[in-house]
């Protein structure tokens, strides 16, 4: 597991491993400056001549460090103090005064000169108010330089919380994350001004993060050991029947890729309940499946597959019809087991929130950002800006899991501290991709996994296959079924 936490959540955690443990700032420091030399190293940077951007905080006093210890092993080092030497932290100055006592070169202008590296120790983490004025100038100066771009901690003009870019932001190819990642490297425009994100581990203790407020994500030894295990003494019965309730008329693709994707992740029997039209084709496809199907509202018909049912996932390709609607409308009524609601499902509902509430289930929603607005009756904009605030509001009313899926997918729930996927890729922005995202937290739920865990492990597999799939075949050609043909391999490599 990876805390993300925000800026606030770092320096508590800073606080607690300076005064608590007694780790001296400087020492940290120190790490810090190493770290960011190792890290760009490892990336084998042409160290030819660097420029080191420095503020007047701390974020500045880990430039200077770096500065020198990039001019101690020979390299050519010019530092750029950018900050007001009225307003320099203690740790800062001290640094200053080291770097003069070395006779490394301070500039305060910039000239024409061109850098093979250029780093970013400005601002950190902790702003909060749009740069303007002279910063806005350096920043805008230093974007166009040419050179490989280095940002320390955070790209300088990057909120730390919310990803935000505060008026401007430095572009890096390579940010450097002391501690811990911040939240905001991974959201709006941070993740896009990040680059690659490398991290740091410098001694910062995470005892403060156990709260319950700190954003975390996964790696793949997480996938391991939070997965359900096959046991030898089972039977598909062991793993769950699930029901599908997906594909309306000519929207057969919608429930073979939901289902598919249920099948591929472990689930042990799937019966898709979809429209007379699609049974044909969808004993075609999957043959695995049993296909039930209707023409019109049967209640009795759909009573008994959810009497039938363990699991449910209910929306893919339904539809917005009064046979649709009316279907949704039943199956939250009725339905005792876990329901996963996606696409047209979380469409209907928008119109009918009373339903969540009045439902015995446990719901799991998995809505993109324009579905989520629906729900919540604002503007994408406005959800952009405040997402964790208004999912986190959401949940805590409906008492519901929900899956925001975004280019960085979250995933919350009452009381639990909010998970955000760190795999995936452009290459998954497909069609039918959110129906194999629905079938794969349908599947691992069927296996009497958590809900909640079902969801973020369903979102990080996900992710994962998608990265494989992009491997195989390149940022372009990806297709919604080759995310399911790659479960297997990411389910297998673990």
């Amino acid at each position: 597991m990876i805390y993300l936490p925000t800026g606030e959540q770092m320096r508590r955690a800073d606080l607690y491993t300076i005064e608590e443990i007694g780790v001296p700032s400087m020492v940290l420091m120190e790490r810090a400056a190493l770290e960011v030399v190792r890290c760009m190293e490892e990336e084998q940077l042409d160290f030819r001549k660097v420029l080191v951007i420095c503020g007047s905080g701390n974020n500045g006093g880990d430039g200077y460090a770096i500065a020198r210890l990039l001019h101690l092993k020979g390299h050519d080092v010019t530092i750029f103090f950018a900050g007001n030497s009225q307003k320099r932290s203690e740790e800062n100055a001290q640094q200053a005064k080291i770097a003069a006592h070395y006779e490394i070169p301070v500039i305060t202008n910039l000239g024409t000169e061109e850098y093979s590296v250029i780093i970013d120790a400005l601002f950190g983490t902790g702003l909060k108010r749009e740069v303007t004025g002279h910063y806005r100038e350096v920043l805008c100066s230093v974007n166009q330089m040419a050179g490989k771009k280095v940002a320390v901690d955070l790209p300088s003009g990057i909120h730390d919380t919310t990803g935000a870019r505060m008026g401007i932001a430095f572009c890096a190819d390579l940010t450097v994350a002391i501690a811990f990642p911040k939240r905001g490297l991974f959201l709006q425009e941070g993740n896009v001004c990040a680059g690659k994100i490398l991290t740091g581990d410098i001694g910062i203790s995470s005892e403060t993060f156990s709260e319950g407020t700190v954003t975390f994500g996964y790696e793949k030894q997480d996938l391991f050991l939070g997965f359900p295990k096959r046991k030898k003494n089972s039977h598909k019965g062991s793993y769950g029947k699930v029901l599908m309730i997906a594909g309306s008329k000519g929207m057969s693709g919608a429930a073979y890729l939901s289902a598919k994707a249920a099948y591929a992740v472990g689930a042990g029997l799937v019966q898709i309940y979809t429209h007379e039209e699609n049974r044909v084709i969808l004993q075609q496809l999957l043959p695995e499946a049993i296909i039930t199907t209707y023409d019109t509202f049967d209640s009795e018909q759909l009573e008994k597959l959810i009497q039938w049912a363990d699991l449910i996932g209910i929306g893919c390709g339904l539809g917005k019809s009064d046979t649709a609607e009316r279907v949704m409308q039943y199956t939250l009524k009725r339905a005792l087991v876990p329901c996963v609601v996606d696409a047209d499902g979380i469409n209907i509902l928008s119109k009918h929130m009373e339903w969540i509430e009045e439902t015995n289930a446990l719901i799991v929603l998995t809505p993109h950002m324009k579905e989520m607005s629906r729900m919540l009756q604002c503007s994408v904009k406005e959800l952009i800006e405040q997402r964790m605030e208004k999912l986190h509001a959401f949940v805590e009313r409906y008492k519901v899991v929900c899956v925001l899926k975004d280019a960085r997918t979250l995933v919350a729930k009452e009381h639990q501290n909010t998970y955000l996927n760190l795999s995936g890729n452009a290459a998954m922005a497909k069609a039918g991709s959110g129906d194999v995202l629905a079938g794969v937290i349908v599947g691992i739920l069927a296996q009497q996994c958590e809900p909640y865990t079902s969801a973020c492990l369903g979102v990080f597999l996900h992710g994962l296959a998608g990265d494989m799939a992009r491997d195989k075949k390149g940022a372009y050609s990806v297709l919604a079924s080759d995310l399911v043909a790659e479960i297997s391999s990411v389910l297998k490599n673990i």
